[in-house]
């Protein structure tokens, strides 16, 4: 692939209002939880709602009045799932993984779902049943998947939220539905059984049946729209991802990455899809990387180290967690400024993030 010729991205979204500096990529995503949501907890997904009788979840798989309907080899299988996994972050990170193992950025330069082949995606299923057997230690089923709490399991992918096709061996089994984007930025997971009753009566040629609406409406959801790990070149404007990939050399197109997703969480999966080389976290490093060469423009990249998570929140940016890098500008704080700007201390002198108005001026090293 020529590195200055990516794939065109989406149409444009929506930008952020509020920060001190309007740093291109600080963009809302549709379909991402709102803040009302984010402080509440998980959003319930559209049309997938199940709730008992007197309108509370009925997480476990029990029917609101403990009717026949209720299932308790799938309410066992969910206990287990939450034993093993009560956050959800094992996987969340697996999901994550195995989406960045198909693109391969780093050889392949490509981010984003609709740059895979129809057969790369369908590999995609077959990538998160692994990922989530080894990051919860499941055991392989008799005849399906896994092996969970006694009773045999099958896990579907979609990346498109009700996608799942359910094989003929799967009819009447316990289903593992798992669906991640990252256009929107989330993933979900959830138990299902996939009884007659909630499957469509006609399939493809291969005999898989898709869900009907009884069937997305009685999904368990153990995780619903729980934050994925975000792709920077996702939430980037078109023209900030073409003008990155346009640059000839793997360093500098980490720099402008550094330039252009400012405020933002950047994973390593991303450094690797723009630089496009083996050695691509020196493209980051001090000593000559882009740690080094942006500080003259006033640019500190935190990574996830203790001392750069505590300034990076100090300043009130995203706290980068592993493997991840957050870049802002930065100038000296004014004497006159007032008490209530965020400030950290660095070299001797007081910082604060940089408004449009500041004019670049070089930032100090973090300390190691």
């Amino acid at each position: 692939m020529n590195p200055g010729q990516p794939p065109s991205a989406e149409a444009s979204r929506q930008q952020l209002r509020g920060e001190p500096e309007p740093i291109p990529g600080q963009l809302t995503l549709p379909g991402m939880p709102s803040p009302v949501e984010a402080s509440g907890g998980q959003a319930t997904l559209p049309g997938l709602e199940f709730t008992a009788a007197d309108g509370r979840a009925a997480a476990d798989g029990r029917a609101a009045d403990d009717s026949p309907a209720y299932d308790g080899d799938l309410a066992a299988v969910a206990a287990e799932l939450r034993g093993l996994d009560g956050d959800g972050s094992l996987m969340a990170a697996a999901i994550r993984g195995a989406l960045d193992m198909l693109l391969d950025g780093q050889h392949t330069g490509r981010y984003r779902w609709d740059q895979l082949h129809k057969t790369e995606k369908t590999h995609a299923g077959t990538l998160v049943e692994i990922a989530l057997a080894r990051a919860l230690r499941l055991a392989d089923g008799t005849t399906l998947d896994y092996t969970i709490a006694g009773a045999d399991v099958d896990c579907k992918f979609s990346y498109r939220l009700g996608g799942w096709m359910i094989p003929p061996e799967a009819d009447g089994k316990l289903l593992l539905l798992v669906q991640a984007s990252d256009e929107d930025g989330t993933w979900s997971a959830g138990l299902l059984r996939a009884a007659g009753e909630n499957l469509r009566p006609a399939g493809n040629r291969d005999g898989k049946r898709g869900l009907n609406d009884r069937g997305r409406a009685a999904v368990r959801w153990l995780h619903a729209r729980a934050p994925l790990q975000e792709n920077a070149l996702i939430r980037l404007p078109e023209r900030d991802v073409a003008a990155i990939f346009a640059l000839t050399s793997g360093q500098q197109r980490v720099n402008e990455l550094f330039r252009r997703a400012q405020r933002m969480r950047v994973s390593r999966t991303v450094v690797a899809t723009v630089a496009m080389q083996d050695d691509y976290m020196k493209r980051v490093r001090g000593g000559g990387g882009a740690r080094d060469q942006l500080r003259a423009e006033g640019i500190v990249i935190f990574g996830d180290y203790a001392g750069d998570q505590v300034l990076a929140s100090a300043l009130g940016l995203p706290r980068p967690g592993p493997g991840e890098f957050v870049s802002a500008r930065l100038v000296p704080r004014p004497g006159e400024c007032g008490n209530y700007a965020r400030s950290i201390r660095l070299g001797g002198a007081d910082w604060l993030l940089a408004s449009a108005a500041d004019p670049p001026s070089p930032a100090p090293a973090l300390p190691r």
